[in-house]
């Protein structure tokens, strides 16, 4: 439910037919698409999953801008996992897409939470990895922050339609955020939800996405300053994998 393709540009390094492939070949029903901040590859990945006999989760992985799309004073934006579950959601992701580059567009394309509130029917939303707004709140150690974010977006889309995201990838500042999510989830009655933000298709294929990540940043590879991900988890795991992780 959260996986990043090709289409999101320098980050994903799934090949659409490579994911078709791995996840019939796991026997899973269903798979999600959510690349950063566009929907670039939706008819690909709607035509090959179809072709599969696998359900396709229409989704983006948005940017919200904290100070509102328009704004141009800072570079920050926060991830949001958004997910179509009917015509109506997928008209809606559609226009938060297009509006995000229109009127958003600032080193990402961005959206907020006001045209998110206007067109959020028809959509399943999750909290995101660590560059989500909710994620970002339990790091700085803001439990406040984080459990005011958690009712401001359970408010914005439908009773029952946002989640907390977990992920099993092992990094501390995971761990950490995992532990507060379930506390945060007793809490105010969110739900979880557990994913991998796949963003390889074999545990071995990470390297090929280190480097797609140092182009993207205009880094070397011999930069130990440059962006990557510490551990090699980010790959399409399979139903036991996640189950054994949680």
């Amino acid at each position: 439910l959260h996986l990043h393709t090709l289409y999101s540009l320098l980050d994903g390094a799934i090949r659409m037919k490579d994911l078709i492939k791995t996840v019939s070949g796991m026997q899973m029903p269903a798979v999600a698409v959510t690349d950063h901040g566009n929907m670039f590859g939706t008819i690909d990945f709607y035509k090959k999953a179809k072709d599969a006999n696998i359900k396709p989760i229409i989704g983006t992985e948005a940017y919200v801008a904290p100070k509102g799309r328009k704004d141009r004073s800072e570079r920050a934006a926060h991830h949001l996992v958004l997910l179509a579950e009917n015509a109506e959601g997928y008209s809606n992701l559609r226009y938060l897409a297009s509006v995000a580059y229109t009127e958003g567009h600032y080193y990402n394309p961005r959206i907020d939470k006001e045209v998110l509130r206007e067109h959020s029917k028809g959509i399943f939303a999750a909290s995101a990895c660590l560059g989500g707004e909710i994620p970002q709140a339990i790091l700085r150690g803001n439990l406040d922050k984080a459990r005011e974010s958690i009712r401001e977006y359970a408010g914005i889309f439908d009773p029952g339609h946002f989640f907390l995201e977990i992920q099993p990838n092992g990094m501390a500042e995971q761990i950490k955020v995992n532990d507060a999510l379930k506390q945060l989830s007793r809490d105010t009655g969110v739900g979880l939800l557990a994913t991998n933000d796949c963003h390889y298709v074999a545990r071995e294929h990470a390297r090929a996405q280190e480097i797609l990540m140092a182009i993207s940043s205009g880094k070397t590879l011999s930069d130990e300053n440059r962006l990557r991900h510490e551990v090699a988890e980010f790959y399409i795991k399979s139903p036991q994998e996640m189950r054994d992780a949680f």
